[in-house]
C-alpha cells in the first residue's frame, strides 16, 4: 500500500513537469501557453517552433506516462496501483502544480501510460491514432477517436475491472481538455495536420 501511495505521487509531480515549457525555454521559443492554441503541447510547440521542438517535447510528455507505469511493474504494484499511477501521470500533466495547474490536453501522456501498462494497449491505441490522423488529416479528431476506444483495447489485452475504470476516466478527462477542438470539429473550423512547418528553431 505505502509503495502504491508514494508511486502515485511521484506520477504526478513528474507528470506536473511541462516539457513544453521547459523544451521551449531551453530553446529559446516563446511561452506554449501563449502561442497558437495556448496548450502546452507537442501539436501547438509544432506550429512555432518546429518539428525538433515538438519531438522533444512529444518525448519528454510520453515518458511522463510510460515511467511512473513501468517503475510500478518493476516494485510489482497490483492493477489498482498501476491504475492510480497512471492517471496521477496523466492529471498532472493536464493540471501541473509547478506551472500553476496549466496544463496541456494529455494524448501523449496517456499514450505513455498505456504503453506502459502493457505495450500492446499501447500500440493498438497509437495504430488508430496514426491512421486516423493519415485519412483524417486532423490530430485533434485522432486523439479522440484513439482514446475513445482505448477503454475497449484495455479490456481485450488485460481486463482487470480497475485498468479499464482507470483508461474511461483518462478519456473522460481528455475529451474534456478537448471540447474547445470538439466546437471546432462541428462548425468545421477545426485545423488540419501540418508537416510543412519550419524545423529551425
Amino acid at each position: 500500500m505505502i509503495t502504491s501511495i508514494l508511486l502515485v505521487g511521484a506520477a504526478y509531480l513528474l507528470g506536473s513537469v511541462s516539457s513544453a515549457i521547459i523544451v521551449c525555454r531551453l530553446m529559446g521559443l516563446p511561452d506554449p501557453r501563449t502561442q497558437g492554441s495556448n496548450n502546452p503541447g507537442a501539436t501547438n510547440v509544432l506550429r512555432f517552433g518546429g518539428k525538433r521542438a515538438a519531438a522533444i517535447t512529444l518525448l519528454g510528455d510520453s515518458l511522463k506516462g510510460l515511467l511512473p507505469m513501468l517503475i510500478g511493474h518493476l516494485l510489482g504494484v497490483g492493477p489498482a496501483g498501476l491504475a492510480a499511477a497512471g492517471l496521477a501521470a496523466f492529471l498532472g500533466h493536464l493540471y501541473p502544480i509547478f506551472f500553476g495547474f496549466q496544463g496541456g490536453k494529455g494524448v501523449a501522456t496517456a499514450l505513455g501510460v498505456q504503453f506502459g501498462l502493457y505495450w500492446p494497449i499501447g500500440l493498438g491505441v497509437a495504430a488508430i491514432w496514426l491512421f486516423v490522423a493519415k485519412v483524417l488529416k486532423i490530430s485533434s479528431l485522432s486523439a479522440l477517436i484513439s482514446m475513445a476506444l482505448a477503454p475497449l483495447i484495455v479490456w481485450l489485452f488485460w481486463p482487470e475491472p480497475v485498468l479499464v475504470g482507470g483508461q474511461l476516466l483518462i478519456s473522460l478527462l481528455l475529451f474534456w481538455r478537448h471540447r474547445s477542438n470538439i466546437r471546432n470539429l462541428l462548425s468545421g473550423a477545426e485545423g488540419r495536420i501540418r508537416l510543412d512547418t519550419d524545423s529551425e528553431g
